[in-house]
């Protein structure tokens, strides 16, 4: 089957056959769906994208991966949970409006002074900043923390395709996230890079977990929120 990027992002188009086959039945509840080489081979596309379709459709609850087994399909039901919502990029793509991703500094770090990277991450990590901006506005502004462990290139140019992909293949597969949310007034540096004056803006702390329940990544992210709000789309 070949796929087109003019439909949207490729794992996006897998996510939606997929889950089109487990409602309908064909891949039944409580069996295994195929393994990623076949889906590989049947969609042409590669590894990195059929494992992010497949953790699209564990994050609606639909499949569920198992270490040394495959992914077995748990739910089959049209109206997922309420706890699966739509990734916010891929909402704000799918609304028709164009998101641009800019990687600005990548460095290495010392955590001395915040213990709670210390305590996950050790005397130093990396830190990656970036910037969304939507319809050319500044619209995110994000830093990200990643372990030493995963011998990272200090080289902005490998950070400006896609981020996750990038981590995968360093071995930073993430199988769960958190979310909490604030109300800060950001930095003279975030206020700078967003072309805003200091004033509150929406902030989002990220913790993201491997099968391990390691942290294997930590993010912060303030949202320009007078240019497109904030939105989380439930499928209820």
């Amino acid at each position: 089957m070949k796929l087109t990027s003019k439909k949207g992002p490729l794992y996006f188009q897998v996510k939606d056959i997929l889950k089109e086959r487990i409602i309908s039945g064909y891949y039944p509840k409580n069996e295994l769906i195929p393994s990623e080489p076949v889906l590989e081979q049947e969609f042409s596309v590669s590894k990195i994208t059929i494992r992010k379709a497949v953790e699209q459709l564990a994050n609606e609850g639909y499949v569920e991966k198992r270490s040394g087994i495959g992914t077995k399909v748990i739910d089959n039901k049209v109206a997922p949970k309420l706890s699966r919502g739509q990734n916010f990029s891929e909402l704000l793509i799918k609304e028709g409006f164009d998101l641009k991703k800019e990687a600005i500094n990548i460095s290495t770090v010392r955590t001395k002074d915040n213990p709670f990277l210390q305590q996950h991450m050790g005397e130093a990590c990396y830190c990656l900043e970036r910037l969304y901006l939507l319809n050319d506005q500044p619209y995110i502004y994000l830093t990200h923390y990643f372990p030493i462990t995963a011998h990272l290139a200090l080289d902005l140019e490998v950070f400006q395709g896609s981020l996750y992909e990038l981590l995968y293949e360093k071995g930073l597969v993430m199988n769960r996230f958190n979310d909490e949310f604030d109300v800060e007034i950001p930095s003279d540096k975030v206020a700078s890079k967003l072309m805003v004056d200091q004033k509150p803006l929406l902030k989002r702390m990220r913790y993201s977990y491997n099968i391990d329940e390691t942290l294997v990544e930590y993010s912060t992210a303030y949202y320009q929120t007078e240019i497109h709000r904030y939105v989380v789309q439930y499928n209820v």
